[in-house]
């Protein structure tokens, strides 16, 4: 019986996911707070944390759409599907075929 890495691979990805959503959240919270300490003020740190979470966000973003590339390269949901029907026409797009 041979043996499925798959699991693991999920398990590995889905820690990725953690670690590319929290690291960006807690380093501009961190940042928020220490330049709330020292301006006075009590909004920067609502401000950075919503900054991390969007870049949280976009690096899953990220991560996932590379993912989905390695393991189905002929998705078209990583080209478009316009994209993916005119390939099969011999990979010349309709923006091509207009010019």
């Amino acid at each position: 019986m041979k043996y499925d890495r798959s699991v693991h691979r999920s398990f590995a990805l889905l820690g990725q996911f953690g670690i590319n959503m929290l690291v960006p959240i807690l380093l501009c919270s961190f940042a928020g707070n220490l330049l709330d300490k020292k301006f006075e003020t009590d909004f920067i740190m609502i401000i950075m944390f919503f900054i991390g979470a969007v870049s949280g966000g976009y690096n899953v973003y990220r991560l996932s759409k590379r993912h989905l590339r390695q393991t189905n390269p002929d998705s078209p949901y990583i080209h478009g599907a316009k994209d993916h029907e005119s390939q099969n026409e011999g990979g010349v797009s309709e923006n091509d075929k207009k010019a």
